[in-house]
């Protein structure tokens, strides 16, 4: 891999994950804690299996990788209601997250959505800086992109998706960037990679002594809780159950708390990164994509 070049907005981000490879296995059992990044190269399902139809899309990375994602288009004969790049969570690939978004197409929204590097189809080995460099790519790519900046777009992300979705988001605001974002959803997030793996470091018995010195060597320059408040004045939608089993609950309430308005939570009731098998919480999705274009 050639050597990494600094990413085009977040480029002050210097620390990587570095110690926590050292972590005991009984610390990496939840979710998005530990080395934070579980991909696979499987084919769980492509989008014509759903009955969409689909687009591959490759882009390479300023550092000599390649990134595999997917274009959903809208299935409406009118024109789309707008655009929703999904960042998807920490484990497997896109083919398995699919599902989260599969059903925004009928619904006249475009989706366009990949994978982070080391994950699916896309090349090298995922670390923090190099996820966050890959979700500002997707979206540049989608900036450039007439069939997705002729409405409003939107950024989803669920669980690291949105970790990686709100510093994001900060940035592309921050400098202005077009098209400006209408709205941005986070499903399931952790208020950041140093605070999540203080957390569960601190749950573990064998690991609550080394929860301080272990959580130190991972970068705190891009907390979500940090960051949320800077995408105002786009509206902010954090979604969370009080039955996540991987993330608790107690996250997506202190991210709605820093965020400045407008803003909207909503509270759900299913396993973590389920929440659209209920038919209200898709509506409420959709409600706050309608009122943040009004």
């Amino acid at each position: 891999m050639a050597n990494r070049t600094p990413r085009l907005l977040l480029s002050s981000l210097k620390t990587r994950l570095r110690a926590l490879v050292l972590l005991p296995l009984a610390a990496l059992q939840a979710g998005c804690s530990g080395v934070f990044f579980f991909p696979d190269s499987v084919t769980y399902v492509t989008p014509d299996r759903l009955n969409l139809e689909y687009e591959d899309v490759y882009l390479d990375t300023a550092d000599g990788e390649t990134l595999h994602g997917w274009w959903l288009p809208a299935k409406t004969p009118e024109a789309p209601k707008g655009t929703i790049y999904f960042l998807h969570g920490n484990a497997q690939n896109i083919s398995s997250h699919v599902f989260n978004v599969a059903w925004l197409p009928a619904e006249g929204y475009n989706v366009f959505t990949l994978d982070y590097r080391g994950y699916g189809k896309s090349t090298g080995a995922p670390d923090i800086e190099g996820a966050l460099h890959d979700a500002e790519i997707g979206l540049r790519w989608l900036s450039e992109q007439s069939k997705a900046t002729d409405g409003p777009v939107f950024l989803f992300g669920q669980s690291l998706g949105g970790a990686l979705g709100i510093p994001l988001a900060s940035e592309w605001g921050k400098r202005s960037k077009e098209p400006q974002l209408a709205g941005v959803i986070v499903d399931g997030t952790f208020t950041g990679f140093r605070g999540i793996a203080r957390e569960k470091l601190g749950s573990v018995w064998l690991t609550w002594l080394l929860q301080a010195p272990l959580s130190w060597t991972i970068t705190d320059e891009y907390e979500a809780i940090d960051r949320i408040d800077t995408i105002s004045p786009v509206p902010v939608m954090v979604i969370h159950s009080v039955r996540d089993e991987i993330i608790p609950f107690h996250h997506g309430r202190k991210l709605y708390g820093a965020a400045e308005e407008p803003k909207r939570f909503l509270q759900t009731d299913t396993p973590h990164a389920s929440t659209f098998v209920i038919p209200a919480y898709k509506k409420s999705f959709l409600d706050f994509l309608t009122e943040s274009t009004n």
